[in-house]
């Protein structure tokens, strides 16, 4: 593929975080794309299922200290790095000891979907671009990978729409078919209006459960790729009434080649396949 910068936004990674079809994709296709002479970074929630001894993760000092105003209350954004030396990956941990405590992913220790999905989502996402901002790296693509980076499309282009460095960025949003059960908060919208945001950017979210985030994120897009075998037949249908380049699935082999011809394709404003 041509030479791009690439900046990989998920929300699993393995081996960080377990062995799932969604952390293979976002390991792998990103070693390739290194492999391919391009230059990335690769971004992942710091879980507290995440083992930082067997990892060996260890605090960025220049990259942490700033803090990330969510509902009106500051946070302190701590960035960690580790490398999956096998795959010659280096891998950004967004950390903050409240939204991220030990043991935990998205569920508690009695099994409960945490409460604060929510604003762990929201410092995630905001983190990732304040640090990308802070390393003054500016990428070509930026690629989110799974629900609990749908904020970012919107926060580039409403928060950071002037800032150079995201000039012209392509968004990519993969669909991926892991979900959660009934709505993620009752009052997201709220908190994302103590943003310079207006009502209508973010209304599509009133009720923020799985496919109206998987919307939302698409809706400020630039482009969609289909990540699982099967995808709920609502969202295919609002992706295809959006008429933006879209890849349907491409398989569990040789799906490297895929993702990158999209990319090219899709940077040099080839004709691409809609649904």
């Amino acid at each position: 593929m041509d030479k791009h910068k690439i900046l990989y936004v998920s929300q699993e990674i393995s081996p960080y975080t377990g062995e799932t079809k969604m952390g293979e994709i976002a390991s792998t296709l990103p070693q390739k794309t290194q492999e391919s002479g391009n230059d990335i970074r690769m971004f992942l929630p710091r879980f507290g299922t995440i083992n930082e001894r067997r990892h060996q993760l260890h605090e960025v000092i220049r990259l942490s200290g700033m803090n990330l105003i969510i509902d009106d209350f500051d946070h302190q954004l701590i960035i960690k790095v580790a490398s999956i030396q096998k795959l010659r990956l280096q891998v950004y941990f967004i950390d903050n000891e409240e939204f991220f405590p030990r043991r935990q992913m998205f569920h508690d220790h009695d099994g409960n979907f945490m409460d604060n999905n929510d604003e762990r989502m929201m410092f995630y996402c905001k983190g990732v671009i304040e640090t990308v901002r802070k390393l003054g790296w500016k990428p070509d693509i930026v690629h989110c990978q799974g629900w609990f980076s749908s904020l970012v499309p919107m926060y580039l282009k409403k928060l950071y729409s002037e800032d150079p460095l995201f000039e012209n960025v392509k968004i990519i949003y993969s669909v991926f078919d892991n979900s959660f059960p009934g709505i993620l908060s009752n009052d997201l919208t709220e908190k994302l209006l103590f943003e310079d945001l207006e009502s209508d950017d973010v209304d599509s979210i009133k009720k923020p459960n799985i496919t109206n985030l998987h919307k939302f994120a698409i809706r400020y897009s630039d482009a969609i790729i289909q990540a699982s075998p099967k995808i709920d037949k609502n969202l295919f249908n609002f992706i295809e009434k959006t008429n933006k380049p879209f890849m349907s699935y491409p398989g569990d082999e040789e799906f490297i080649d895929a993702y990158h011809k999209f990319y090219n394709k899709f940077l040099n404003k080839e004709e691409l396949s809609l649904i």
